[in-house]
Formats: C-alpha cells, sequence, structure tokens
C-alpha cells in the first residue's frame, strides 16, 4: 500500500461521511490525474432523487467536466466499497485505468466479489483494480451506519 493509496483513499473516506452526514449510504470517491485530484463524490441518490447518483459516477461526472473530456484514460477512482455493476459500467464507458477501492461488497460488488466486470475480458477495456486499501476502516463505517440504522446505536 503506497502512501499515495492511503491519501487519497483518506479523502474518499472524508467523502463517504459527507455522505453519512446527509443520511446517505457512506461511500465515498475520489478521481485523480498525476497526482492531483480532479473529481470527487459521495452517494446522494437519496438527496438527488436519482437512483444514478453514487459516489463513482458524481466523481466521473466531475473528473470529466474539470479534464474537459469523456474519456478518463489516465484517470484512477478511489472508492470507499468496491463498486456495483452500474458504477463499473461507467468506468468501464468512461475508460478508467484503475480502480482502488477498501472494502469489499460481498452483496453487490462487480469487481471480483459478485462479478469481476472490468477485468473478465469480455469487454473491450480492462481496469487495474486494487482492493483492501483501508478495508478495516471503511467496513466500519458501513457497518456502524447499518448498525444505527437497524436501531443499535
Amino acid at each position: 500500500m503506497t502512501a499515495e493509496h492511503l491519501q487519497f483513499m483518506t479523502e474518499a473516506v472524508a467523502e463517504a461521511r459527507r455522505a453519512e452526514a446527509e443520511g446517505e449510504v457512506p461511500v465515498g470517491a475520489v478521481a485523480v490525474v498525476d497526482g492531483q485530484v480532479v473529481g470527487t463524490g459521495h452517494n446522494r441518490p437519496i438527496g438527488l432523487g436519482d437512483p444514478t447518483a453514487h459516489a463513482e459516477i458524481l466523481a466521473i461526472r466531475t473528473a470529466a467536466s474539470t479534464l474537459r473530456t469523456y474519456r478518463l484514460t489516465t484517470t484512477s477512482i478511489y472508492v470507499t466499497l468496491e463498486p456495483c455493476v452500474m458504477c463499473v459500467g461507467a468506468m468501464l464507458n468512461a475508460r478508467i485505468a484503475r480502480v482502488v477501492y477498501g472494502a469489499r461488497d460481498d452483496k453487490a460488488g462487480a469487481l471480483g466479489s459478485v462479478y469481476d466486470i472490468g477485468r473478465d475480458g469480455v469487454l473491450n477495456h480492462r481496469i487495474e483494480v486494487i482492493g483492501g486499501v483501508m478495508e478495516t476502516e471503511c467496513a466500519e463505517l458501513m457497518r456502524e451506519f447499518f448498525r444505527k440504522r437497524r436501531g443499535g446505536a
């Protein structure tokens, strides 16, 4: 685990905490090119009334706007939770180079847990995937959020 991975995952965790403060599932994402943040996002489907407003999608949209291109071929996405099928699909369409994620998602993960869409070789683009960066902290964010939601204060 590199210092760069820790730095950007820490920023993704901060985004996840913003989502939690808004009553959203605490997932955060940061898009990075050449060591610079070009996009950020946190889950906002409830607040925006948009089922596609996942952290990764919002970070990709911001990065594309910042870079003024829809092809993000040199972009890495740091995200606190393994991305779902929708988000990996968007990453493939954007030609994201790398995804670094924190916690596995054994219910909906699409980069190794349930599916492996970004690396299975079926589609025309492959994504480099690094999992488990700050995994304990990222997983605890999710566990604590759902524990509180279920009344386990």
